[in-house]
């Protein structure tokens, strides 16, 4: 075995070496940072793509049914360490690194991230392309490939800058362009009716053309025979360059004309508070839904000849509505361009569709401008014209007379098109992300599609893959493990349960509290590196991140802070049992002004505690900038306390709560998502659980009876920390800069006041926040608690989640 260890290292340094030679002209000694990352990186890509191709092989000779999953983020990470753990080469490229005399973590650190999603929607795409890789299903994944993905966050004076991120400034080794399969998409146009030998014929005419031009990238799922593929579209003009114009000084038409068409493709999701940033997301949106529908059509014709046979072969998921105009696009594609009737083509369509929904809000369900819609897409609309057509009949017999009821459910109603309503009336499923999220679609978000459909609703609890969340985030955590019980609880989840004997193990749980204490110390270099800030890794770590929007209540935290401030500078005799580092990390959407609100606050409330003569000692308050997958594998390990205190009934599911699970924090939250389900694993022993649940908070709307005026009148606390917001105590030019923040959960803005309920939960939160601090000084209990978070864990494992996605909606065979 240490000879073919050997000479697999051998191997690997002359495949890098040749990489650098015929590449780059290069040799390992004079070769730059950057080449040196690039002939790794296709050494390894090597590796994936003889996979690839045998994968894509065996689909054609056994004709596998496969899934298209449909989402507007995949957000990947980096890729070069996660694929190395997935082929089962880390250690051998590491002897290699080693032998030649090149540090591992710089080349790991010279991969740009791709940025292209937003958060947990993004992320829990590319998990399950990385789950479907591990079990051996094939899968496509679309979307679309953002020049510019989310942006590169700046804090500057305590707000919140954004920078564009070029993550494609130096290309991707990993992807593949495949110019010769691009699709054209059109816009606006009109569409003329016309009686041939085939019967009535739709003709869309004087339409604007774009290209899109694929871009595949191999997803390496664990030791897997069958790589998923990721494919991305990038908008382009179709126009040739026109020599006559040029001559004539006509620069600027084509120049506008390329630029209005590659913006398509240009940033992940541009403002839309706008009619033109509006039209944009719309025309994204179809885009992608357009490039996905043509491309899989063409690929299942050339295996299978027609497209009758698409129910057989084919399954497609939608990830939340961004790409729902994808069910239209397809009846398009089979009545226009393959001749069917709409009852043949109906019938298709209803039965690969399925739909992911990811929000119990309902202003958050998309919904578009009908005119608007009109003017781009004239023949899909006169399609979801037609499905609504349809389906109000199908309502007038569910519900004969209840018009406000049909108008409600209705795909097209008060000059708007409900993108869910029309997942719900084509699709043959349609899941929730965690049992709570799936029973709240069912008795109120969806309610009425429920009484007529029920047997189309389901509740699959999202998951996340435990080789990049554990494997390549936490090492020393996964070789401890692997000691105890070997590793293939990277392939197999349920195996992480073998470690609960091990709980009562006081040397596993000193090994266990040292690598938690190293991943610390990690955490504050990475801070002193790229921020200049001291933490203090003794200090205990609470962590709050995540996407920053009103609901997670990152309001709720600060408010907190506020309060251990005002009693640590008002009682000279109170303390807090052991000091605490509140570490938030959160990306504001651009045009959120609440939320970069928040952050400025946070800063400011950083700079008031950090900088007292008495808090600074026990408290420190630190906004970690441009959150992303790369320092959420540097901060999750780290982290002692889970911060997971959403709205109860307002988080779908969420999956940062897992990552820090799996990772050995503690969560500290509400009763909201899949924190419901972590409870079921660990036991209320091993959270620390506060708030109002979902159903109370329903009530309170329901009957609008939640005044958080009277809360703040009888509340001394509640009433000081508040007040910092608007007293002058907070170091910032503006005195008035937070009475937004102020007047908006006591009297409301624009609509009532506290709509996240922060006050209601104010009281409950403190005082299970002094528990935690006292469980905390109890290190034994305390890592007790956190180890079996770990062991518990492998329930919201990815390949758990896309498992049970297989066996109740996809039914595809391994």
């Amino acid at each position: 075995m240490a000879k073919q260890a050997v000479s697999r290292i051998e191997q690997i340094k002359d495949t890098i070496e040749d990489k650098l030679k015929r590449e780059y002209g290069r040799t390992l000694k004079n070769a730059t940072d950057e080449e040196m990352f690039q002939a790794v990186a296709l050494s390894v890509r090597d590796m994936m793509l003889d996979k690839w191709v045998k994968a894509g092989q065996e689909i054609a000779d056994r004709q596998l049914k496969r899934l298209y999953y449909l989402s507007a983020e995949f957000l990947t990470g980096r890729a070069l360490v996660n694929n190395m753990i997935s082929l089962d080469v880390l250690d051998d490229y590491k002897a290699v690194m080693k032998k030649i005399g090149y540090s591992f973590d710089k080349l790991e650190e010279e991969e740009i991230e791709a940025g292209l999603g937003n958060g947990g929607l993004g992320r829990l795409a590319a998990c399950f392309l990385d789950s479907l890789s591990t079990i051996n299903l094939p899968v496509v994944g679309h979307g679309i490939r953002y020049e510019y993905g989310i942006f590169r966050q700046r804090i500057v004076n305590g707000e919140q800058v954004e920078e564009p991120d070029d993550w494609t400034i130096k290309g991707d080794v990993w992807e593949i362009e495949r110019r010769e399969e691009q699709a054209e998409i059109r816009f606006e146009g009109t569409v003329e009716e016309m009686w041939t030998d085939s019967g009535l014929t739709a003709v869309h005419k004087n339409y604007q053309s774009v290209f899109a031009v694929p871009y595949d990238m191999p997803i390496m799922g664990y030791k897997s025979r069958m790589p998923a593929t990721l494919r991305l579209w990038r908008a382009e003009c179709p126009a040739l360059f026109d020599l006559h114009s040029f001559n004539k000084g006509d620069y600027m038409c084509m120049i506008q004309q390329r630029e209005l068409a590659e913006s398509i493709s240009k940033v992940l999701y541009p403002e839309d508070d706008h009619v033109a940033g509006r039209l944009l997301r719309l025309k994204q949106y179809y885009f992608l839904a357009s490039a996905a529908m043509q491309c899989m059509v063409r690929d299942h014709k050339k295996r299978y000849g027609d497209v009758l046979s698409l129910p057989d072969k084919v399954v497609i998921q939608i990830n939340d509505t961004h790409p729902a105009l994808a069910i239209p696009e397809l009846m398009r594609i089979l009545l226009d361009e393959e001749g069917l009737g709409w009852d043949e083509a109906y019938g298709i369509v209803s039965s690969v569709f399925n739909y992911t929904n990811h929000t119990v809000m309902q202003e958050a369900l998309e919904a578009w401008p009908e005119q608007l819609f009109k003017s781009l897409l004239p023949r899909v609309y006169s399609i979801i014209s037609a499905m609504n057509d349809r389906f109000s009949h199908e309502l007038w017999q569910a519900f004969p007379g209840e018009w406000d009821k049909i108008s409600h459910m209705s795909i097209i109603a008060y000059d708007e098109i409900r993108m869910a309503n029309m997942c719900i009336a084509v699709c043959s499923a349609v899941n929730g992300v965690s049992q709570l999220h799936g029973n709240i679609l069912k008795t109120q978000t969806f309610r009425d599609f429920y009484v007529i459909s029920p047997g189309k609703f389901t509740a699959i609890t999202n998951g996340i893959t435990q080789r990049r969340w554990l494997a390549v985030c936490n090492p020393s955590l996964t070789e401890l493990i692997s000691d105890y019980i070997g590793d293939s609880f990277l392939f197999d989840y349920r195996e992480l349960e073998r470690l609960k004997p091990f709980i009562d193990n006081q040397s596993f749980l000193n090994s266990f509290h040292q690598i938690k204490a190293q991943n610390k110390e990690r955490l504050a270099e990475y801070v002193l590196k790229n921020q200049g800030v001291n933490i203090n890794p003794e200090f205990l770590f609470d962590v709050q991140a995540k996407r920053l929007h009103e609901y997670k209540r990152q309001l709720l935290k600060v408010l907190h802070i506020l309060h251990l401030y005002n009693r640590l500078t008002q009682d000279e005799t109170f303390s807090l049992p052991v000091p605490v580092t509140f570490l938030f990390a959160a990306k504001a959407s651009p045009g959120y002004r609440k939320a970069k609100d928040i952050i400025r606050l946070i800063g400011a409330v950083a700079d008031l505690v950090n900088n007292h003569p008495r808090t600074k000692n026990y408290l420190k308050v630190v906004f970690l900038e441009n959150y992303n997958v790369s320092l959420a594998e540097v901060l999750i390990p780290a982290a002692d306390i889970s911060e997971q205190i959403s709205t109860a009934g307002r988080e779908a599911s969420g999956t940062g709560n897992m990552k820090f699970m799996l990772n050995g924090a503690v969560t500290l939250g509400t009763m909201d998502g899949a924190n419901v389900e972590i409870l079921e694993q660990v036991g209320k022993e091993n959270m620390f659980i506060f708030g109002a649940l979902a159903k109370e908070i329903a009530n309170m709307e329901m009957r609008n009876s939640y005044q958080p005026k009277a809360l703040f009148d009888a509340n001394n606390d509640m009433q000081s920390a508040l007040s910092r917001l608007i007293d002058g105590t907070l170091p910032v030019n503006d005195p008035h800069r937070f009475d937004t923040i102020y007047n908006s959960l006591l009297y409301g803005d624009y609509d009532r006041a506290d709509k996240y309920f922060v006050l209601y939960d104010f009281e409950a939160y403190g005082n299970m926040f002094e528990t935690v601090l006292k469980t905390y000084t109890e290190k034994y209990n305390w890592t007790k608690k956190a180890a079996i978070n770990t062991a518990c864990a492998g329930f919201f494992s990815a390949d758990r989640t896309v498992d049970e996605y297989n066996k109740r909606i996809w039914r595809l065979m391994q």
